[in-house]
């Protein structure tokens, strides 16, 4: 660890946890940077954008199936 001039080994002891989780987060900080680990609520870009399509694909599916209903009901009446 550079900032607090010990070891990985020491800082995961320190933290509790493995040296092996510890520098994975380490990888991960130093290839996003700040977006390694979003929480608090916030999403990482991928994660929201792939959220919204979810949201825009259950919209389209109950207009879809009201749509069906309605195309239903207006077969029957013409019959």
């Amino acid at each position: 660890m550079t900032v607090r001039g010990v070891t990985t080994a020491q800082a995961a002891r320190d933290l509790v946890v493995h040296a092996t989780v510890l520098r994975l987060w380490i990888r991960e900080t130093e290839s996003s940077g700040t977006a390694s680990f979003p929480g608090n609520g916030q999403m990482a870009p991928g994660d929201e954008e792939l959220r919204q399509l979810r949201r825009e694909v259950t919209e389209l599916k109950v207009e879809r199936d009201i749509l069906k209903k309605a195309a239903a009901y207006f077969v029957r009446d013409q019959i």
